[in-house]
């Protein structure tokens, strides 16, 4: 590593703050725990060496001829898009760019992987080796997954954000750590008693923002085994069960016809009225609007 500790950035915002542009696109700290995402599109550009607490995972989506330095290892690559980097936490890294680049960068809790570690076959180390860039299409579709719902609601993500960020890390540790892990395979979904014990659950809370770990709690299991075995037992991941059931009350509300579609969705946990008419018009063929017309004209 670097001898020359005096010029290290430690801190996440600092390095995106010495970029010459403000980023594309970033998670909030508030509504994301355990995983962050900057979305950056950048100029010719040397970022200064960084040495950050946690780990690091750089989607590449275009092509580029970048130089970078992991752990005092420099390599000069012609990037594809769809390759990966991997930087472990508090391992220091450079790079160094001669044309715009557009780079995802998500950060990881060590926490999250130590939770991860839980449901493997064996236990083991949860240290992951650095990588430069190497191909893996299931890691950069799971990247613009996040693009995407960050984009659509920034506030209202944190279940998907928190699922898919427990998906990676599992992948991560399977096929990037020093000791590759082996997960069980679980085949019998979620006893009954945990499943509605969970459904009443997110039931009572829907305009609450829920969380991954939150709900696993409910059922006294990992957030990786829940995610898991809730899929199994309802063929839908946490976050799609939980706009179904917003989706579901948001039109019983409007058939009511008591409240009007903004305090509706709020009521439901929408972040806003378009999304919420986003999510009924793919549900239900129709808007909102159309639905409490239909109530108004029985």
């Amino acid at each position: 590593m670097s001898s020359n500790r005096a010029s290290v950035i430690r801190t996440g915002v600092d390095l995106i703050a010495s970029n010459p542009r403000s980023p594309l696109l970033m998670s909030s700290p508030r509504h994301w725990q355990n995983i962050g995402l900057v979305h950056l599109l950048q100029p010719p550009h040397k970022m200064p060496n960084a040495c950050l607490p946690l780990h690091t995972l750089i989607i590449l989506p275009s092509s580029a001829l970048l130089n970078s330095t992991i752990d005092g290892v420099t390599r000069q690559q012609v990037i594809s898009p769809g390759e990966i980097i991997i930087v472990p936490a508090n391992i220091e890294q450079a790079a160094h760019w001669t044309t715009e680049f557009e780079m995802i960068a998500i950060e990881f809790s060590p926490a999250l992987f130590a939770q991860a570690i839980e449901d493997a076959a064996s236990l083991g180390s949860t240290e992951l080796v650095p990588q430069f860039a190497t191909p893996d299409p299931l890691v950069h579709q799971l990247g613009l997954s996040l693009i995407a719902i960050l984009k659509q609601n920034p506030t209202g993500s944190r279940l998907y954000a928190e699922t898919t960020a427990t998906m990676l890390a599992v992948h991560l540790l399977e096929h990037y750590s020093q000791r590759k892990q082996e997960f069980k395979d679980y085949a019998d979904g979620l006893s009954v008693h945990r499943l509605r014990k969970v459904m009443d659950y997110i039931h009572t809370h829907l305009a609450q923002e829920l969380g991954l770990a939150e709900l696993a709690a409910i059922a006294h299991l990992s957030p990786h085994y829940f995610a898991r075995l809730f899929k199994q037992s309802t063929g839908m991941t946490p976050h799609q069960c939980v706009i179904q059931c917003r989706v579901e009350r948001a039109k019983e509300l409007l058939l009511s016809g008591k409240d009007s579609i903004a305090d509706i969705a709020q009521q439901v946990g929408f972040a806003n009225q378009a999304h919420l008419n986003v999510h009924i018009k793919r549900s239900f063929g129709v808007t909102p609007k159309t639905i409490l017309e239909h109530r108004k004209n029985q």
